[in-house]
C-alpha cells in the first residue's frame, strides 16, 4: 500500500462516523418493529473520543468526514462537536446526513458551527407514506427542516431517496421535479439488503435502470461531469432544472472499485466495508490509553482490511446481524 490507499489502489480519504444508535424516526428498511436493545451510554463514543480519532483520521489522509446516526441531531450538543470538528485544518469537507426532523430549529446552529452541507432522508413526499415508512407523523417537521436548510445557506441540499417496489416508487417522477425548481440534489439509492431485520425482499428491489426510464418519461436526463464531492452517485439534470438528479446502484451496479470509505460505528468499531462483517475494534485501545501513533496504525489497518467487491448474497436478507442504525448510515 502507498499512504491511504488500499492493497487494491483506491485512495481512502473518507470516514463516515457515526455518533449514535438513537433515531427519532422508525423506518423499516433501517431499525425493525420490535423494540430492541440501545447501546448504553457508556458503550458510546465520547466527543472527546471521536475527535481524537478523527484526528488520527486526518493525520493519515482523511479530508472528508460525514457525521450520521441513527439521527445524529437527537445526541446533545452536537454542534459543539461540529464546531471542533471543523477546525481540524486537514478535513476540508464535513458533512452530515439527517433525517431533518430538527433541522428546522437547528439549522442555524449547525451552520453557525462550520457545517455548510446537509443530506436530508426523505423516501416520500405523502404524509400518510411518510407514516408508513417511518412509523411516526413526523413529515411536516421534515418539510419544515428542508425548507430552513435552504434559507439558511445549507449548500448543496442533498435528498436521500431509498427507492423501494411497491412503498415509494411511485412517487420518484414527482420527486424528482423537485430538481427541477430548486438547487436540490435528489440522490436516488437502491433498496440494500443490510441487517437481518431489514425486510428486504427480491419483489422490493427497484434497480437505477428502471429508475432512470420512468424518469425519462418527464424529461431527457442530462449527464453532469463528476466532481470531487460526488461519491458514488451518477449525476444527471432535467433540461433547464436548478438541482440534479443522482442515482446510487449499490447493488445493480456496484462501486467497489472506486470505494473512498471507512465507518466509524457509535460503539467504536472502524469498519472496512459496510456489507462485510469484520471490524477493528478502536475504543478498547483508545480508553486503555493508546497513542495517537496507535490510532493511526488501527486505521492503516482497516485499510488493508477493506475487501475488492461486496460479497454480501442478496437472498439472506443482510450482510450483518446489526440493524442499519447500529453501523452507521
Amino acid at each position: 500500500m502507498n499512504g491511504n490507499s488500499d492493497r487494491f489502489n483506491r485512495r481512502i480519504n473518507y470516514l463516515r462516523v457515526a455518533i449514535t444508535d438513537r433515531c427519532n424516526l422508525r423506518c423499516f428498511y433501517c431499525m425493525p418493529q420490535k423494540v430492541i436493545a440501545r447501546y448504553d451510554h457508556s458503550e458510546i463514543l465520547t466527543y472527546e473520543e471521536i475527535l481524537r480519532i478523527v484526528q488520527a483520521a486526518a493525520d493519515i489522509g482523511i479530508t472528508k468526514v460525514r457525521l450520521t446516526g441513527g439521527e445524529p441531531l437527537v445526541r446533545r450538543n452536537v454542534c459543539d462537536l461540529v464546531r471542533q470538528l471543523a477546525h481540524i485544518p486537514q478535513i476540508k469537507d464535513l458533512a452530515m446526513t439527517t433525517n431533518g426532523v430538527y433541522l428546522n430549529k437547528m439549522a442555524v446552529s449547525l451552520f453557525d458551527a462550520g457545517l455548510k452541507r446537509i443530506n436530508i432522508s426523505l423516501d416520500t413526499l405523502n404524509a400518510l407514506n411518510f407514516y408508513r415508512i417511518t412509523r411516526h407523523n413526523l413529515f411536516d417537521d421534515v418539510c419544515k427542516g428542508l425548507a430552513r436548510a435552504e434559507s439558511v445557506g445549507f449548500s448543496p441540499i442533498k435528498i436521500n431517496v431509498v427507492v423501494i417496489r411497491n412503498v415509494n416508487d411511485k412517487e420518484i417522477c414527482s420527486i424528482a421535479r423537485m430538481s427541477m425548481g430548486k438547487p436540490y440534489m435528489i440522490r436516488f439509492i437502491e433498496y440494500m439488503p443490510i441487517g437481518s431485520d431489514s425486510r428486504w425482499r427480491p419483489d422490493r428491489f427497484f434497480p437505477v435502470s428502471e429508475m432512470k426510464r420512468r424518469l425519462e418519461t418527464i424529461a431527457p436526463l442530462q449527464p453532469v461531469p463528476r466532481s470531487t464531492l460526488d461519491g458514488p452517485a451518477e449525476r444527471y439534470r432535467f433540461p433547464s432544472a436548478q438541482g440534479e438528479i443522482g442515482f446510487i446502484g449499490a447493488i445493480s451496479k456496484h462501486f467497489c472499485h472506486s470505494c473512498n470509505r471507512l465507518r466509524l460505528t457509535p460503539d467504536g468499531k472502524l469498519r472496512p466495508c459496510l456489507m462485510c462483517d469484520e471490524e477493528i475494534d478502536i475504543k478498547t485501545p483508545l480508553r486503555d490509553g493508546c497513542s495517537q501513533r496507535d490510532l493511526k496504525a488501527l486505521f492503516h489497518e482497516a485499510i488493508a482490511l477493506k475487501p475488492q467487491r461486496l460479497s454480501a448474497p442478496l437472498h439472506n436478507g443482510g450482510a450483518d446481524s446489526r440493524t442499519m442504525s447500529r453501523i452507521g448510515g
